[in-house]
């Protein structure tokens, strides 16, 4: 199964997020949208960053006056995204190694979606699923 067919399920809608908006507009579009991360574009929309809950987190360390902190200077700059093509596999691989919970899906250099780990479990669950019915009435057929 591949990432298209996530996106086909869930949608391609992508909330987004300009890198110098503040840490606590991020949060509260987080918080509004009920959603883990937002992906940070420049105004060409081409995906600068990535800010997740986790990262907001790790800058209220240094006391509440941080959510007056742009949002570039706490996002993840360096993503790894998916093309709609990659397997679930591989993304599910990506993201357990990465430690990371989304992932930007770019396709021919525009953003065109996101996927989160909750996504791509999903989607394993109900394929395993398919196959263990598949192998039951393979099994009671003969």
């Amino acid at each position: 199964m591949t990432v298209s067919r996530i996106l086909t399920t869930k949608g391609r809608e992508v909330v987004t997020i300009q890198p110098h908006r503040t840490l606590s507009e991020a949060a509260r579009v987080l918080g509004e949208r009920k959603i883990g991360a937002v992906v940070v574009t420049g105004a060409d929309g081409q995906v600068l960053g990535i800010l997740s809950e986790r990262d907001i987190v790790r800058a209220l360390v240094r006391g509440p006056e941080s959510l007056q902190d742009a949002v570039s200077a706490h996002m993840t700059a360096e993503v790894i995204t998916c093309a709609p093509d990659m397997l679930i596999v591989d993304v599910m691989e990506e993201m357990t190694s990465g430690r990371f919970r989304h992932m930007p899906v770019v396709e021919r250099g525009r953003l065109s979606g996101i996927i989160s780990i909750g996504d791509v479990v999903k989607h394993r669950l109900t394929e395993m699923q398919h196959e263990t019915e598949a192998l039951r009435e393979y099994i009671t057929a003969g």
